[in-house]
């Protein structure tokens, strides 16, 4: 399985984005270098898909396959894809507050911590649907990891479009998000238009 390891505030200085959309609470100390030179159209739309890949954690190869689903798909196809994104298991696991960072709610994941509908779902890339219960196995509840994640991640603000119980380590997604309700910091139409050339 292919794993990106890129340094996550290096990256995050490089595509102009805040950690903090990532988990992280820390502040690159350096000061990014401001280049005169303008950006071209071309550019512009790699840089918006960059974005997105690094915020979810998805490669290449998934991410144009997500894009072609959500092109089939009725409505907005820039839309529809960050609906897509936004219903991958390890990213509702994040922001349902059960793990600290992306990359910690993936490894949540991966590690069968987490039940869908009372069943055992390992699999990152596990689309939810609305009505979906996810939950931390009962075996998992108690110990000392989970516990850090719940006392760290108690004051994060949970989106509208789930009902999160966090003492109880379970949430349930009242509704799929639309894209009002997603407050990533990526423009999808300029990914529609990079992959619609």
């Amino acid at each position: 399985m292919a794993v990106n390891r890129v340094p996550v505030l290096k990256r995050c200085r490089a595509l102009g984005l805040e950690p903090s959309y990532l988990g992280y609470d820390k502040k690159s100390r350096r000061n990014p270098q401001r280049s005169n030179k303008k950006k071209s159209e071309y550019a512009m739309q790699l840089r918006e898909k960059q974005k997105a890949k690094f915020i979810y954690g998805v490669l290449e190869k998934p991410f144009h396959n997500y894009y072609e689903k959500a092109d089939r798909m009725k409505g907005m196809t820039g839309a529809n894809l960050m609906t897509l994104l936004e219903r991958r298991l390890d990213n509702v696991v994040f922001r349902m507050g059960f793990a600290r960072t992306r990359r910690e709610a993936r490894q949540v994941v991966g590690h069968k911590f987490v039940t869908v509908n009372g069943k055992q779902v390992k699999v990152p890339s596990y689309l939810v649907k609305a009505g979906d219960v996810i939950e931390i196995k009962e075996s998992k509840k108690g110990i000392q990891r989970m516990k850090d994640i719940v006392e760290s991640t108690g004051g994060r603000i949970t989106p509208e479009w789930m009902d999160v119980n966090l003492e109880g380590l379970q949430g349930t997604i009242k509704e799929l998000p639309a894209r009002e309700m997603i407050d990533v910091p990526v423009d999808e139409m300029l990914i529609v238009e990079l992959y619609s050339k």
